[in-house]
């Protein structure tokens, strides 16, 4: 933890040929106490400041860890949070992996979604719409959480 901190307070030091080394202090983490803040405040920033590195993204995405297809989204959690980011990104790893049974990727894919929802909720209820059937119960829970009563109840019914 005190390892994953100092990156943090470093980020502004670190460049995309540090994310090998993330990659291997994410790959031993093996908890999200260490992957969450690994991916969202180190990689994430990290991505935004070398877009190029979105490629490394991509091949996080469909790697046999479930910690790194974790990372692979987590890393987008902010710019989403924030109103921005690259939402088709993001679509495009999380959709793949709604069928999933590893409780930390449907738990990752319904807190990007719901905290997507604070500033696009349009963008998260077409999500929602769209692949109802394929959303888990937690990933539902997590991205309509914050959703008014009738519009849990309307996209609940979709499942």
């Amino acid at each position: 933890m005190a390892a994953v901190e100092l990156l943090r307070l470093a980020k502004r030091e670190l460049t995309g040929a540090d994310l090998p080394t993330v990659e291997a202090m994410l790959r031993q983490s093996k908890t999200w106490a260490l992957v969450d803040p690994l991916a969202i405040y180190v990689t994430g920033d990290l991505v935004a400041a070398e877009p190029g590195l979105n490629s490394e993204l991509d091949r996080w995405a469909t790697d046999e860890d479930f910690w790194i297809r974790r990372s692979a989204m987590l890393a987008l959690l902010v710019p989403l949070r924030e109103g921005g980011g690259d939402w088709d990104r993001f679509v495009g790893y999380a959709t793949p992996m709604l069928g999933e049974r590893e409780f930390f990727i449907r738990k990752a894919i319904g807190w990007v979604l719901r905290e997507t929802g604070k500033k696009r909720p349009e963008l998260v209820v077409a999500y929602v719409r769209q692949h109802a059937p394929a959303v888990a119960g937690l990933t539902f829970r997590e991205a309509t959480k914050r959703f008014e009563p009738e519009l849990q109840a309307e996209l609940k019914a979709l499942r």
